[in-house]
């Protein structure tokens, strides 16, 4: 028999939901909620295009030029986005991730990553996926096992889908006051407040044919402490992803530079991020951990 593209799937299910998570990238590929999709992955026989459900570790979106300074080290990762001159989503997303716990409702994946050109640090990464009769619980844990500290950050790429043929029907909230702007390579230059601006998604704005390409901050929170970015399509359906208090950024991403046109625009990127794009070079968001030092950081998805 051959073996899927992402490697072994894991299903994890209850009444109403229902979960894939591969062994490739401890990927999310699949997610239904009482039969209907509530993300935009990818069929079993295909390969991951566009980092659908991929983690992203040990940072997410870009570093200018791969190149970076950690404690007086230059280092110089290898070019993965090549038209944009950037690394780009970590070391992890395309390696094969160990199934460690596995219950009818519950995954884990734990890999390590050593040290390699362009990344100093030695790693021990775990995802827990769970369900609840509420949605679905990321739970991204990483700790130090080397002897020096290294630079972090924490990232996930699901694309939503509220049912619309294209995203162009669909209605989005984004609660977040600032967004960062962006040079002709997707690096951030700069971030203003989103009032008056083409990007202010505080209250719901129908999307229709904008494009972003866009990572916000200082997300405005519920009362249980989670920020909740919304999508919603006109006659009903609803999905919410949130981040609790170690995400502080969101990239939200409508799929339109993707490489396959069939792709573009069926499912909204919306990508929690620990830190901001470029962290690792502007220091914006950037974790330090410590030799032993660990770091927790959770994200859902809530079908309505």
């Amino acid at each position: 028999m051959t073996r899927p593209p992402s490697g072994e799937q894991f299903v994890i299910h209850n009444d109403t939901h229902a979960v894939t998570v591969v062994e490739v990238g401890a990927g999310l590929r699949s997610y239904s909620f009482r039969g209907r999709p509530v993300l935009d992955g990818y069929a079993e026989a295909a390969v991951c295009d566009g980092a659908r459900g991929q983690t992203l570790l040990p940072w997410p979106n870009r570093i200018a030029g791969g190149s970076y300074e950690f404690d007086g080290v230059a280092h110089q990762l290898a070019l993965t986005e090549p038209d944009n001159g950037a690394a780009i989503h970590g070391l992890t997303r395309w390696v094969n991730w160990h199934r460690t716990e596995n219950t009818e409702d519950r995954v884990v994946l734990r890999y390590v990553l050593h040290p390699q050109p362009g990344w100093p640090g030695l790693l021990e990464c775990e995802v827990e996926y769970r369900l609840d009769d509420r949605g679905l619980t990321v739970s991204t844990r990483a700790r130090n096992a080397g002897a020096e500290p290294c630079p972090y950050g924490a990232g996930a790429h699901p694309y939503l889908t509220v049912g619309t043929p294209l995203i162009d029907q669909a209605t989005l909230t984004v609660p977040a006051d600032r967004y960062y702007l962006n040079d002709e390579h997707k690096i951030p230059f700069g971030v203003e407040a989103v009032d008056g601006t083409g990007f202010d998604f505080r209250e719901p704005r129908p999307l229709g044919d904008r494009q972003l390409d866009v990572a916000y901050t200082a997300l405005r929170r519920d009362p249980d402490g989670r920020a909740r970015a919304r999508l919603a399509n006109p006659d009903g359906p609803t999905v919410s992803l949130w981040v609790d208090a170690a995400y502080g950024y969101l990239e939200i991403f409508t799929g339109d530079s993707l490489p396959n046109p069939d792709r573009r625009r069926t499912g909204l990127g919306v990508e929690p991020m620990t830190c901001a794009p470029n962290a690792f070079r502007s220091g914006d968001g950037l974790i330090v951990l410590a030799p032993g030092q660990s770091h927790v950081a959770g994200w859902g998805i809530e079908p309505g």
